[in-house]
């Protein structure tokens, strides 16, 4: 089942953002922004109330908002749980009026199979490169960006 994220979920999110963040794949998330930043959170929860996956809709500006964070424990992958958190975020931006939103990522292929298309790093708005700074990669960013229209993609 997917739902809002709640309190009790942030050492849980914690937890599995910095797994994936150790092994380089996703940028990790202290406590304090994952509870400044709650709100932008989805989680799947399993029948037995175990999370098995998160992701989150950031909003950037009127236009535009950021798929980001979107991890599935190892033992819950192949379920399409990802691909499901992705479309619950989309149909957020959409509910917001929303119709870009983009990705920077390592699993481009992943986000290309849910319609995202590729786009050019500098075409994104100086503001989301202020959670780069914070990156241990910064400035050599390798990550790559993807946008979809939401109206195309829902």
């Amino acid at each position: 089942m997917i739902r809002n994220a709640t309190m009790g979920d942030v050492k849980e999110i914690h937890t599995l953002l910095n797994h994936y963040a150790d092994k380089g794949l996703l940028l990790g998330r202290s406590f304090s922004s994952l509870y400044d930043q709650l709100r932008d959170f989805k989680v799947w929860e399993d029948d037995d109330g175990s999370l098995r996956g998160v992701c989150a809709l950031h909003i950037i500006w009127e236009d535009l908002a950021e798929v980001r964070s979107l991890a599935v424990d190892e033992e819950a992958q192949g379920r399409k749980l990802g691909q499901q958190l992705v479309r619950a975020c989309l149909e957020e931006a959409a509910q917001f009026g929303i119709n870009k939103v983009f990705t920077l990522t390592y699993q481009a292929a992943f986000f290309r199979k849910q319609g995202f298309k590729d786009i050019d790093k500098s075409k994104l708005p100086h503001k989301i490169w202020s959670d780069c700074l914070n990156c241990p990669k910064f400035p050599d960013c390798d990550e790559e960006a993807l946008q979809c229209i939401v109206s195309d993609t829902l």
